[in-house]
């Protein structure tokens, strides 16, 4: 016998199926208590992806130093299968979105069914690419004859497994834009508990599992990512009905990889940017020396906990506007966007104290060495003043993404890193030192934030809408 809860679900799928329309979410109530309702279950989400990525490290650095390395290496290329999961996801989630707020029910179940099978096409090219290039590539990246082998022992598995990393994103992203971030965030939460359990299992064969080493790491990613493939179908299918199973017109199907394609390339080549632009920085940074490495990687690492609010926040004002503005709703856009910039400045102004007055006991958790507790310091005085711009820019590019405007979010990510951080980075290494590049990193996010700032406000002008000048 249904429950209650089930009963009504029920009936509202197929008073959906009989009216063809989708009841949006996002479009009615409290603007302010929505956004924060979306982004609380996203900052756990968050939390436990990072988390997990600190467990693995963890894990493979007591196999060794190769193990370490070889794991290390992998890092860029993971890096780039997330960017890619991301942009798909940004653009499966922007045109849902929209088509929700429209109120189109088939439309709706006719994407996201479409986005999932564009994406499974995506990763099988990928896989057998990167199965025929890890030789080469690595080679390539500097692997040494004795991390090779371990690297072609975790990448052969972890290829073999990319469906279940950018697939359980795409699926994810499609019910976020239904306007439930809950049911996502607990699909990365299972997967990171999963595979920080599997981790010391099949790494060191615990308990009678396979003492597999670092190809455990990469089958222990594989399971937990495969889980979160099999929830995120199972909520699609059972809660949201939002799959559609039967056999689309081939003009339908293109129809629909355009419009996720159109906002999911510039998205993924966005997301892509920042880690070959990192790896820069990374090797200017190294020419100051091992301390100095170690005290970015300390830094950086304490910014990723701090600015999970901000991803969060940024993560969920995708489909809150972009279901508002297929109801055609921009008073309730304009006031979203205004109060995320508004808690940005006021949260990161905060953050950039605490840390300043924090900097040194913080860093002194990771290293003791003086010399790498004063450079971690140092960044943590200077680049924590743009994280408030830092936030209006992340908002801004996730409002055009979801308005299906993609160009712009990769204009100002690779001015950012490009035309900004990177050319002042070089510049300022040259005369004033590591300080510099820490110089550079702010001073690129201040002025871009002001740029995003400007040209959000410029584009809701054009249709007739006003951001005041004041957001604080």
């Amino acid at each position: 016998m249904l429950t209650d809860s089930k009963k009504r679900t029920e009936q509202k799928v197929n008073e959906q199926k009989k009216t063809g329309r989708m009841k949006a979410k996002l479009t009615e109530g409290s603007v302010n208590k929505t956004l924060i309702k979306l982004t609380i279950p996203m900052i756990w989400g968050l939390f436990a992806i990072i988390f997990i990525s600190l467990v693995d490290t963890y894990f493979v650095g007591k196999l060794g130093t190769k193990e370490l390395a070889a794991i290390t290496f992998t890092f860029p290329i993971v890096m780039i299968a997330g960017g890619l999961s991301i942009g798909l996801g940004i653009g499966t989630s922007s045109v849902i979105s929209r088509a929700i707020g429209e109120g189109n029910y088939q439309k709706v179940r006719r994407l996201t069914t479409d986005s999932l099978i564009i994406s499974l096409i995506i990763v099988g090219i990928c896989v057998i690419l990167g199965l025929l290039t890890i030789h080469p590539l690595f080679t390539l990246m500097g692997a040494s004859k004795d991390t090779l082998p371990l690297i072609d022992d975790y990448m052969k598995i972890w290829y073999i497994g990319m469906i279940f990393v950018v697939v359980p994103m795409v699926g994810n992203s499609a019910i976020r834009a239904t306007g439930d971030t809950f049911f996502p965030s607990m699909i990365m939460i299972l997967s990171s508990v999963i595979n920080s359990i599997l981790d010391p299992l099949f790494i060191f064969g615990i308990w009678g599992f396979p003492n597999l080493g670092i190809k455990g790491a990469a089958i222990a990613a594989v399971i937990a990512k495969g889980a979160s493939l099999i929830a995120a179908i199972l909520i699609l299918h059972f809660r949201e009905r939002m799959l559609d199973f039967s056999i689309p017109k081939f003009k339908e199907l293109i129809e629909s990889w355009k419009l996720v394609l159109y906002i999911g390339i510039p998205a993924a080549a966005a997301n892509i940017i920042m880690p070959i632009s990192l790896s820069i920085i990374i090797s200017l940074i190294s020419k100051h020396g091992s301390e100095s490495i170690a005290a970015f990687g300390i830094a950086t690492r304490i910014e990723a906990m701090v600015l999970i609010i901000l991803m969060s926040l940024s993560s969920s004002i995708g489909p809150f506007v972009g279901q508002n503005w297929g109801a055609n709703n921009p008073d309730r856009v304009i006031d979203s966007v205004r109060a995320c910039f508004r808690f940005s400045i006021f949260f990161h102004i905060a953050i950039a104290l605490a840390l300043a007055i924090f900097a040194v006991p913080l860093s002194t958790l990771f290293n003791k060495d003086m010399s790498v507790i004063s450079i971690s310091a140092i960044y943590l005085f200077i680049v924590p003043i743009s994280y408030g711009l830092e936030g209006i820019r992340a908002v801004t590019t996730s409002v055009f993404n979801a308005l299906g405007k993609p160009i712009e979010p990769i204009i100002i990510t690779f001015a950012r890193m490009f035309v900004l951080y990177i050319p002042f980075a070089i510049l300022l290494d040259k005369f004033i030192g590591i300080v510099g590049i820490f110089i550079s990193a702010s001073l690129s996010s201040i002025i871009i934030g002001i740029v995003s700032f400007i040209w959000i406000k410029n584009l809701f002008s054009k249709n007739n809408l006003i951001l005041k000048n004041n957001i604080i």
